[in-house]
């Protein structure tokens, strides 16, 4: 050990003792520079200070009170704090051992009540609000929320508007003005050939930050969630629960559209392909035979659930990638070619028959199991071309 080192740390410590304004104003600059982002402000789509539906303004009337009373408590809390400091230092020429104050029962009594008091005032709102929003809605549309590894899955089950079932991935539509019902899960349990402790082993939570707040999404119990959007637009969420490899890539936008448009998108939803697999040329041969992909997607059935992403309509969509990349043909190919070099997954074996395991997409240019082939650029060009027919 160097033994020039406690001195250093003495010099140190007695500077910030002697230029208490130079601590505090680089403690308050390193905090300011911590908030900065290059996507914060209004537009970064995921502000819950700024509602854009009936349920998040809710919990927006709630959150604004209790922060400014909270912001009381800690200013009166710090000046207490720095006028104690003051008062009470040591000083030059005083006994090392101050007079001893015993305690005082009224200030005893005093900041055990105040708090309670405090707590009272803010549970009751609180408590009031979350029974409000647990009320069940009428009228709603049904959506049943499926948390997977890393991505969401949005099942529309038959109901007044929708005669067929439909699956679609990582982009919600939803009609303006009306509530949505969300039953939440991390299992599927439709997927009788996966491993269930594989897909129903990881929690998951549920958040679009302007429109609701947060919901788990746990293995074997049943969550559910309400919101709605008042206007049209594109609203962001996120998983908000650590959940893996790629939780920070696991993104979603709930769309919101006016009923007609709304109609017009389970109408186009609810559709066959619009090019059939046997009428894709070389593409059907890489998507059943070479490359396996029919084994984990679907593309002649919205209505029915595979392991990864229904892909029947994959071209309505903007995005792909839990909403991480623009869908557009240069992006489709280099994920179809090696999508772990794009978003971090776990799929070394993805490629590989059970008890094998797979959480992600594999990659068909490197890591290729023996035996297996290896993807060239042009056929995950002619893989891309047909899945950006696919409207």
């Amino acid at each position: 050990m160097n033994p020039t080192q406690p001195k250093r740390r003495s010099r140190l410590a007695a500077k910030i003792i002697r230029r208490p304004g130079r601590s505090i104003a680089l403690g308050a600059l390193t905090v300011f520079l911590a908030g900065c982002s290059l996507e914060s402000g209004p537009e970064n789509g995921q502000n819950a200070l700024r509602p854009k539906g009936e349920v998040a303004e809710k919990i927006d009337n709630l959150v604004t009170p209790i922060f400014w009373v909270a912001i009381i408590i800690a200013t009166l809390v710090l000046i207490a704090t720095v006028y104690i400091a003051i008062r009470y230092r040591h000083r030059k020429g005083s006994e090392d051992r101050p007079k001893q104050i015993h305690g005082s029962t009224p200030f005893e009594i005093s900041w055990t009540i105040l708090p309670a008091v405090i707590l009272a005032v803010v549970a009751i709102p609180t408590i009031s609000l979350i029974f409000d929003l647990a009320e069940a809605p009428k009228d709603p549309i049904n959506v049943t929320v499926v948390g997977k590894q890393w991505w969401w899955q949005f099942d529309y089950p038959q109901q007044e508007g929708i005669k067929q079932k439909i699956i679609t991935a990582n982009e919600l539509h939803i009609p303006t003005g009306r509530d949505i019902a969300f039953d939440l899960t991390s299992c599927d349990k439709s997927l009788g050939t996966v491993d269930e402790n594989a897909a129903c082993s990881v929690i998951h939570s549920f958040w679009v930050p302007e429109l609701s707040g947060k919901r788990d999404v746990v293995p074997g119990h049943r969550n559910t969630l309400t919101f709605r959007a008042d206007n049209p637009g594109t609203y962001l969420g996120q998983c908000a629960e650590y959940c893996g490899l790629s939780h920070a890539n696991m993104r979603f936008r709930v769309v919101a559209e006016s009923p007609d448009d709304f109609a017009k998108w389970v109408a186009n939803q609810q559709k066959g392909p619009a090019v059939a697999l046997a009428d894709a040329g070389d593409a059907e041969n890489l998507f059943v035979k070479k490359y396996g992909c029919s084994g984990c997607h679907g593309t002649m059935d919205s209505s029915q659930s595979v392991y990864g992403p229904n892909l029947t309509h994959l071209a309505s969509r903007t995005t792909f990638a839990s909403g991480y990349y623009p869908l557009n043909r240069a992006n489709l190919i280099d994920w179809i070619y090696d999508a772990p070099s794009l978003i971090p997954m776990e799929s070394k074996e993805c490629r590989l028959p059970p008890p094998a395991t797979c959480v992600g997409m594999p990659s068909f240019a490197k890591d290729t199991p023996p035996g297996m082939p290896t993807m060239t650029r042009t056929e995950a060009a002619q893989l891309a071309d047909y899945l950006l027919q696919l409207k």
